[in-house]
């Protein structure tokens, strides 16, 4: 069996990923909130607010603490001159190898959230799909773009 992918993606996509998920839970607590002023309004049982708080909480405590830590140890990746090897997965570890003739273009993009931090995701382009390295820093996504695009044309051309 092949080794895992050597590098790994930056260190900052774990406040990044925390970031995002703290705004996704505004909304179970907006949820939470609304339940409770029903419950006020409309004179029903309190523990339907109740047992939603409990559930926004573990919701918090596993998706922005837990997760974008053990995401991170997951997610690797490794540029060869015939192929890129892609690993992530936190239950389910996916490994994906991309053979350069099949690349057609190569992106970066950059979310609010991923400029406050510095970061980049690359966006790898084939017929059949897009794969992604999210949370690269900026330098290093656009040297890996530069150089991905190089090693297609160069594969291209030898066809």
């Amino acid at each position: 069996m092949r080794q895992p992918p050597s590098e790994r993606i930056a260190v900052d996509a774990i406040k990044a990923w925390r970031l995002a998920a703290c705004l996704w839970s505004v909304i179970p607590i907006l949820v939470t909130i609304a339940l409770f002023v029903l419950a006020y309004l409309f004179d029903f049982s309190y523990w339907f607010g109740a047992i939603f708080i409990a559930i926004s909480l573990i919701e918090i405590i596993i998706s922005v603490i837990m997760i974008p830590s053990l995401r991170w140890k997951r997610w690797r990746y490794q540029v060869f001159d015939q192929e890129i090897y892609i690993q992530h997965g936190i239950l389910i570890v996916s490994r994906t190898l991309v053979p350069m003739i099949r690349v057609q273009h190569v992106d970066t993009k950059q979310g609010p959230i991923l400029k406050k931090y510095g970061l980049a995701s690359l966006t790898i382009s084939t017929a059949a799909t897009t794969h992604e390295i999210p949370a690269l820093l900026n330098e290093e996504a656009s040297a890996l773009r530069d150089q991905i695009s190089e090693l297609a044309r160069v594969e291209q051309d030898d066809v």
